[in-house]
């Protein structure tokens, strides 16, 4: 493997090994959320309420916490390099993940989850060296298929994670899990190159002066919350999905099965796609793949509200893994090229901040419509999200269209 990766430009060997540590740590974050509220009722005697509860505060603490601190780990990665922060994170992660298998109460598992938290940031610096390594011309390209690392662990990971914990139970899936971000770690320290200046502390400048010399702020700024919204938009859908496709299928049949199928096939046509909209990005403008991405979200989150049966559901579930390798690669590759390389670390980092809010707000926000309008009224108001999102980015990208006339 050493060999073959060592005739590869640098930034090329860096893409092959960080995809597979971004698999790696979706993998690890989706891995044990089939059955988190399961491993929950083993840790005590809990009434339906308080086990809705732990549940909610298990889910959240992780991104509640990685929004608060992401921001700190990015001056540090300007400062210390990316890859210190690469070893940081997948050490950290594998070791919270396998402590996991050892907690007799659920104060314990919330206190280790919180603490996955603080050591989040792998992907966001993986983004951030790439984007700072690969050859402009071919940063569209990078990122987007370097997006498709985590997204494909987060595709994978329910699925095998359930498996695992039928197989063996839950406490050995966290190991397993554990195990394979410590594999991570490894491939980063080995194989995992990066060219980088220390900058001192004092050298920094504040992220207030950073953005006023930057050619277009508020573009940055508008990415920020375009990410929050793509998140969001995308886990309103989470909390009901498999209610939906059980009353699709009339509570017939191999309800879990299909419902985790029905949830893979984003991800697999964003595997697909995610490259070569980087590629065609680079080719006729960033921007556009983003607003075609997200009037496409629009219009097909619509029908899915219309449904009448689960086969519609999946094929209309395609297409929108299709729109979002249009989403958030695109918004990763307006930050690299218009940001500079000394700030990448934070500005991912900020970015990666806005992603923890939308996933905690998600979820919130499809659970809440649900109660009131029912699972249709969740995929109207998703389209509705996507809309804002489309004049939001309309007009953030205003600039750079006036740029090109």
């Amino acid at each position: 493997m050493s060999k073959t990766l060592s005739k590869r430009p640098q930034w090329q060997q860096n893409l092959y090994v960080l995809w597979f540590g971004c698999f790696m740590a979706g993998m690890g974050f989706s891995l044990v959320l089939p059955f988190m509220s399961l491993y929950i009722d083993t840790l005590g005697n809990f009434s339906h309420i308080q086990l809705n509860f732990w549940s909610g505060l298990t889910y959240a603490a992780t991104y509640l916490v990685t929004a608060v601190i992401s921001p700190w780990w990015g001056r540090l990665a300007d400062r210390k390099g990316r890859k210190l922060m690469l070893l940081r994170a997948s050490a950290g992660m594998a070791i919270v993940m396998g402590a996991m298998a050892f907690v007799t109460n659920v104060y314990q598992l919330v206190a280790l989850r919180t603490l996955q938290g603080v050591f989040s940031g792998f992907i966001s610096n993986a983004n951030a060296l790439i984007a700072t390594s690969a050859p402009r011309a071919k940063s569209g390209q990078a990122l987007g298929t370097l997006s498709t690392g985590s997204v494909t662990g987060m595709m994978i990971g329910p699925l095998l994670g359930g498996t695992i914990a039928g197989l063996f139970g839950y406490r050995v899936t966290f190991l397993i899990t554990g195990s394979l971000l410590a594999a991570g770690f490894f491939l980063c320290l080995f194989f995992v190159h990066e060219t980088f200046q220390p900058q001192a502390k004092k050298q920094q400048q504040p992220v207030g002066v950073i953005m006023h010399q930057l050619p277009y702020p508020h573009l940055i700024i508008g990415m920020f919350v375009t990410t929050m919204i793509i998140m969001a938009a995308n886990n309103s859908i989470s909390p009901i999905l498999s209610l939906f496709v059980r009353q699709l299928m009339h509570n017939q049949g191999n309800v879990p099965l299909i419902s985790g199928i029905v949830a893979a096939l984003p991800g697999i046509a964003t595997l697909i796609a995610a490259p070569q909209f980087g590629k065609l990005g680079d080719h006729i403008g960033t921007q556009r793949i983003l607003l075609l991405g997200l009037l496409l979200a629009t219009l097909i989150y619509l029908p899915q509200g219309f449904v009448q049966n689960v086969w519609q559901l999946a094929f209309l579930r395609i297409v929108v893994g299709i729109s979002d390798a249009a989403l958030l690669p695109a918004v990763q590759t307006l930050l690299a090229k218009y940001a500079p390389h000394t700030v990448a670390g934070r500005l991912f980092s900020y970015n990666q901040s806005f992603q923890s809010i939308g996933q905690v707000a998600g979820p919130l926000i499809g659970s809440s419509i649900s109660g009131f309008f029912g699972y249709s009224g969740v995929f109207f108001a998703t389209a509705l999200l996507e809309l804002v999102n489309l004049i939001w980015v309309w007009y953030s990208t205003q600039p750079l269209r006036q740029k090109n006339k």
